[in-house]
């Protein structure tokens, strides 16, 4: 039944929010080559939608130990992508390496809103662009919020978002250790990866559970990062007084790199907000990563 709404949606045959905006879609904002969506990973919210297009899957612990996701979007914008929720401050500090992206959410604390405003980037909530969103019957709100990317104010140029971060792909470095599966956990999340040989990819689970698309498919990436950070309460709490995590992206410290059925010891340098994230051997080369998906996950040290 979502996939058969969600269909409609694109189709713009659903009324309310779904209907084209006058003149067609809108115009595409000069420069905004990535498109960021913040996208729901509560129970609820799965099987998320247009999640297996993304460039890169970022990870980062939100409220009550919880997760959310940040998707990226550039060489593939798939037609509907969600359930998006609200975004958070992390949020503007690791954007602000892709160069004014597009940053497609539900909303924010009210006190946050003014923050993303005057951020580099092209905030894009559902009262900037109401055709460029719809709700699904099939989820029960706040879990049915969906993004038409082909009405957002972006203008993606078919380029893979990781190299605006100077993330660069190429064969596996020597050395590593052979890794079967690996285990992170938050305090109320946990994400598995499976390496198989056959998809030559890490198959996602969560909480336990194979990490499915919305057509059924298990996810799958062929790079995955660990970034160990300091995560730290940040000024802004939810609706409930639950204050909200900050993940520090600018700084350095180590990470994990699984890619081929191998973990890679490696650390990561980013001196700047303007400033890509550098990830490298222990010997100081750049670590290359396996063509296709990347998932970032934020760990705190």
């Amino acid at each position: 039944m979502l996939v058969a709404t969600l269909a409609l949606a694109v189709s713009g045959c659903q009324g309310g929010a779904g209907t084209k905006p006058p003149g067609g879609r809108a115009t595409p904002v000069p420069g905004s080559h990535v498109l960021a969506v913040k996208i729901d990973n509560v129970g609820p919210a799965r099987p998320q939608t247009g999640l297996d297009k993304a460039d890169i899957v970022y990870v980062e612990q939100v409220e009550s130990g919880l997760s959310r996701i940040l998707a990226l979007y550039s060489s593939h914008v798939p037609p509907v992508v969600g359930p998006v929720r609200s975004a958070r401050e992390t949020d503007l500090e690791l954007l602000r390496q892709f160069d004014r992206p597009t940053l497609a959410f539900s909303g924010a604390q009210t006190k946050l809103l003014p923050v993303i405003k005057a951020a580099p980037l092209n905030a894009l909530p559902p009262d900037e662009a109401p055709a460029a969103y719809f709700r699904s019957r099939d989820r029960a709100a706040p879990h049915n919020l969906y993004l038409r990317p082909e009405r957002a104010l972006h203008d993606t140029p078919g380029a893979n978002a990781a190299g605006y971060a100077g993330l660069s792909f190429g064969p596996p470095p020597p050395g590593g250790k052979p890794t079967a599966a690996y285990t992170v956990r938050y305090p109320a999340a946990r994400f598995g990866f499976t390496w198989s040989a056959g998809r030559q990819q890490w198959l996602l689970t969560m909480d336990g559970t194979p990490f499915r698309t919305a057509s059924g498919e298990q996810l799958g990436a062929a790079t995955v990062i660990l970034q160990y950070v300091t995560v730290r309460p940040s000024s802004f709490h939810d609706r409930w007084g639950n204050n909200s995590p900050y993940t520090e992206t600018v700084g350095s410290g180590a990470a994990l790199v699984l890619r081929n059925g191998t973990a890679y010891e490696a650390d990561w340098r980013r001196d700047t907000a303007e400033s890509g994230t550098a990830f490298t051997t222990p010997d100081g080369g750049r670590m290359p990563f396996a063509p296709g998906q990347i998932w970032i996950v934020y760990e705190a040290r």
